[in-house]
């Protein structure tokens, strides 16, 4: 019998060391190796010779599409690319609190008004998933399992065969052929490359609910990501309103949908126009401009939001929340070149209204207007915003402007300020400006 080894793996980016290492040597992680033993079916070895298989013509191959199952939320199935994959492995990540749990258990009744849909939960007793269920007005046909041995969780699923079964969460399936604590490395890898086995043999589709880091990368091994079909990630600020899902990983759809949902007392409710709770009051005041972003096919309105003030400290703050701080670095750079904005003795906040996290660069004329109102105290006045700077100073020009100025004229604003080359939208003036400093003259001297 072949001696048991012990190898180190890196939590953040799966990088394996025959020693233990404070900082791993990939990715430069502190504290993120941890012990790992392969499970008692992986060092015993084979007992025989592998037989091979025989190969098929790609050709051949039948590429039917499966039915996609819906879950009853329209945001979600957005997301997923029209609903959930038969036999496919879906994995769930955000924030505690955020509300992942509330979220399968709206879908998960949903489901079983039609099909068969299990719950296992390893966080919860089953008394309190009904209180719960109940809340959001759910408990109806959702069956549902307390248990952690990643054993019996796999032999329940084989048995019943459900349509869609969700595990919440995945860190405290534990399996007695490791040595390790229930959350580590190996032990997310044994019952995740399980769950994989066991959802492809019976096509059932398993929703895998998983912790996140510090960073809001998802916990555990980075060969997790790997393994599953689709990763979302439910994103959102505990204290506000909106939850933002979206896709970082979805081999059966695009991954640059957005779900967006309000947290009300009855659970969540989806939010089929996000645009519409853009405020009306403060559009156009004084360090606040709209911008719009491309979520997937749909058009966003923003609200982005700017504060100045001197600064008390040697080293002035640059806070950002929602967009990139680099991004808002560069962009502070470009101002202070190109347009002669001194905020070198400044602290500058930046916001995005609502929680919402932007990398479109279409929002970076929206923010330098901002920060330029903000600084100079002079309104912008209820306008849209929308182009890239580049380091140059140039406005660049940024895809599908016609669908953002359409969307910004149905939610009645009347100016825009675009880079050159944009089309003409009845019933909103579109003004063009070539680079930050002609877009500056148009957006505070029209006011003025």
């Amino acid at each position: 019998m072949a001696r048991a080894t012990t190898r180190y793996t890196c939590s953040a980016c799966g990088e394996v060391s025959p020693k233990w290492e404070g900082r791993c040597p990939a990715c430069e992680a502190w504290g993120t190796v941890e012990e790992d033993r392969p499970a008692l079916s992986q060092r015993s070895g084979r007992s025989g010779p592998a037989k091979a298989r025989q190969s098929v013509a790609l050709a051949d191959v039948s590429a039917d599409e499966a039915e996609r199952i819906p879950t009853g939320i329209g945001e979600l199935d957005r997301v997923l690319g029209g609903g959930i994959v038969p036999g496919s492995l879906v994995l769930l990540g955000g924030e505690p609190g955020i509300g992942k749990s509330t979220l399968m258990t709206m879908a998960l009744a949903a489901i079983a008004q039609e099909r068969s849909a299990l719950l296992v939960t390893g966080e919860e007793s089953a008394a309190q998933v009904r209180l719960r269920a109940e809340r959001i007005g759910g408990a109806g046909k959702i069956r549902v399992v307390a248990e952690t041995d990643l054993g019996v969780v796999v032999a329940t699923i084989a048995q019943e065969k459900p349509a869609v079964c969700v595990v919440d969460s995945v860190q405290t399936l534990w399996t007695v052929d490791l040595a390790s604590a229930p959350g580590s490395v190996s032990q997310v890898r044994e019952a995740a490359g399980e769950l994989l086995r066991v959802a492809k043999q019976h096509g059932v589709a398993i929703v895998l609910v998983g912790h996140v880091t510090k960073d809001g990368a998802v916990a555990g091994p980075k060969v997790l990501e790997h393994l599953v079909d689709a990763v979302l990630l439910f994103e959102g600020e505990r204290g506000g309103e909106l939850r933002v899902l979206r896709a970082a990983k979805n081999r059966f759809g695009a991954t640059s949908e957005l779900g967006v949902f309000a947290m009300t007392g009855r659970g969540l409710e989806a939010v089929e126009d996000p645009s519409s709770l853009l405020g009306r009051d403060e559009l156009g005041a004084t360090g606040s401009v709209v911008a719009c972003t491309m979520e997937g096919s749909r058009p966003l309105l923003l609200e982005v939001q700017a504060l100045v003030s001197p600064s008390e400290l040697p080293q002035p703050r640059r806070l950002a929340n929602g967009i990139d701080r680099n991004r808002l670095a560069m962009l502070l750079a470009v101002l202070s070149r190109h347009a002669q904005l001194g905020l070198g003795s400044a602290d500058v906040f930046v916001n995005v209204v609502g929680g919402v996290r932007v990398d479109d660069p279409a929002v970076d004329l929206a923010v330098a207007l901002a920060v330029t109102s903000a600084s100079r105290g002079v309104p912008t006045g209820p306008l849209v915003a929308i182009g890239e700077l580049g380091l140059t100073g140039r406005l660049r020009p940024v895809a599908q402007v016609e669908r953002r100025l359409k969307e910004a004229q149905r939610l009645g604003i009347e100016q825009a300020v675009v880079p050159p080359g944009a089309p003409p939208v009845p019933g909103i003036i579109v003004r063009s400006a070539g680079s930050i400093a002609d877009a500056l003259a148009l957006a505070l001297g029209a006011t003025a």
